[in-house]
């Protein structure tokens, strides 16, 4: 045992180190773990594609059916659920949730019918939309500014840990039957909401953002170096994106209008949105592809979808805080250009990689691609908090996970009908002796094919970037310009004072306030000074 702790505690002291401290490690990785839910679940329904599509007779348009509904059930849930994020305990609300996306998915594996295990999708779907919202807006309340792309860089490695967890599960104990691996991957959901409830603690709203008027502070270091750049070029704000108010009591709907009205977030939201289409589709039919175009069992699968995982973890790690390091040489327009060359590189190397009808030429142009495609997502992540002011974090979120969400519900499902109508496909066709009939090479052409076609929409993404460049300065002045009460948290109201004026509710809220008192009891989360 001293063994192996003086072997591993360096290793983990330089991990707690580049995370800022003991608080801050912990807060990235149950906030890394929360992201790894939601994509263990649908890393698991790729690698058990095969199995689903033989137990329940259906094709690939169904099965894409089955990623679209958790998805575009969660997209719209995003909306109201950020509104819930600038208002209300966060950790609170993201554990209570993580609660119950175990239920469903454990309902899930119990499934006797294909119509039942997409009921069970709807309501996964319903709470894994809180993970977008509550998620980011922490992260700017825990982190800031000048390192949230380096920061976002290990968060979102729990979106492709997740899915090689999912993976793991599905090659572990999915080959007995798909119906364990949904219900393993819901028992780790208290688990996880036991450790967000201990040890996460609900920080103060804003304290990590300097405002206009505090300026660039001496020994801040990275903390304002967003801020500084931009005084730095004289960059006059939008008066039209100014909020002269106080931006924590604006209405969810003026939230949603001012955030779509900050160009360079319009911007961000859809190009992100367009790689995360691709990354949808992709994922969910690469086990299928590769059984196909390269006659591979599911353990080499599997060993190819990891490798090509381990590159795209390179590229939100390492390629990811590029960002970061072309602020600090002045480059104001760094994180927006990470995106650009990544989303235009990764195109580029995947049409070779389809094409070419040897594994070894093609698995590492998928590495490389994959890190281009990763590597954006933490720059942009952090680009989106630059330009919206802290209280409307949790809603501008809710927006973008909308639109994100809805481009990858579409994506398996179209990914799946366009695969079928190229292939002239059916569902697959009954095994013998119990055992699943392979996929055929028309199946497998169906899918390169519409892969190719796919990059079209991934291409366009880093040239819709490009537009950003010029509105990211202005729109980050604008923002540091707006009204936003330094190191304030907005109100904990209740749902009473908030959505309601009936007198009957008043006096409830009175009545358990008073029992509160009188028993001393407390429903408060400790904040991080």
């Amino acid at each position: 045992m001293n063994r192996l702790h003086q072997r591993v505690g360096p290793h983990l002291r330089r991990a707690r180190d580049a995370a800022g401290g003991t608080q801050q490690a912990w807060a990235i990785t149950l906030l890394a773990c929360a992201l790894a839910l939601d994509a263990a679940d649908k890393g698991a329904v790729g690698a058990l594609a095969v199995q689903l599509e033989h137990d329940l007779r259906v094709g690939n348009a169904k099965l894409g059916l089955l990623v679209t509904v958790s998805s575009l059930v969660g997209a719209f849930a995003t909306i109201p659920i950020g509104a819930l994020t600038d208002r209300y305990c966060r950790v609170r609300l993201l554990w209570v949730s993580i609660l119950f996306w175990g239920a469903a998915e454990a309902a899930g594996g119990l499934a006797p019918s294909f119509a039942v295990l997409l009921a069970t999708r709807v309501a996964l779907g319903a709470v894994t939309g809180t993970a977008g919202p509550t998620v980011a807006s922490l992260t700017g309340d825990y982190f800031s500014p000048g390192e949230r792309a380096r920061i976002y860089g290990f968060i979102l490695t729990g979106e492709f840990i997740g899915t090689g967890i999912g993976v793991l599960a599905a090659d572990a104990v999915g080959a007995a039957t798909w119906r364990a691996a949904f219900i393993v991957l819901g028992a780790a959901a208290p688990v996880l909401a036991w450790a967000m409830r201990r040890w996460l603690q609900e920080p103060v709203r804003g304290a990590s953002t300097p405002t206009a008027e505090e300026g660039p502070q001496d020994g801040d270091g990275d903390r304002d170096l967003v801020l500084h750049l931009v005084e730095q070029q004289d960059v006059k704000p939008d008066e039209r994106n100014v909020i002269r108010g106080d931006a924590h009591k604006m209405t969810l709907w003026q939230a949603v209008a001012y955030v779509l009205r900050v160009r360079t977030n319009v911007i961000l939201i859809i190009a992100g949105s367009l790689g995360y289409f691709f990354f949808a589709g992709l994922s969910t039919f690469a086990v299928v592809y590769l059984h196909g175009r390269y006659h591979m069992g599911q353990a080499s699968a599997t060993a190819v979808l990891f490798v090509v995982a381990a590159g795209a973890l390179v590229g939100l790690v390492v390629i990811g805080r590029s960002g970061d390091m072309l602020l600090r040489r002045g480059r104001i327009d760094g994180r927006i250009l990470v995106g650009v060359v990544g989303y235009c590189a990764a195109a580029v190397l995947l049409v070779p990689a389809f094409v070419a009808p040897w594994l070894l030429v093609s698995v590492p142009l998928f590495v490389v691609a994959a890190a281009c495609i990763a590597a954006p997502n933490p720059s942009m992540d952090a680009a989106r908090l630059d330009v919206v002011p802290p209280p409307l974090w949790g809603r501008a979120e809710g927006v973008r996970t909308l639109v994100r969400q809805a481009f990858q519900a579409l994506a398996p499902l179209l990914f799946g009908a366009v695969s079928e109508l190229l292939s002239g496909g059916r569902a697959p066709a009954a095994g013998i002796d119990g055992k699943y009939a392979p996929v055929t090479y028309a199946q497998a052409e169906g899918l390169r094919l519409t892969f190719l076609v796919m990059l079209v929409p991934l291409l366009v993404s880093g040239l819709v970037l490009l537009r950003g460049r010029s509105s990211y300065p202005v729109d980050v002045a604008s923002a540091a310009s707006s009204d936003v009460p330094p190191r304030a948290s907005p109100p904990q109201e209740s749902f009473a004072d908030s959505y309601s004026s009936s007198p009957r509710l008043r006096q409830a809220k009175q009545t358990l306030a008073e029992l509160r008192s009188y028993y001393g009891l407390s429903l408060e989360t400790p904040r991080l000074s």
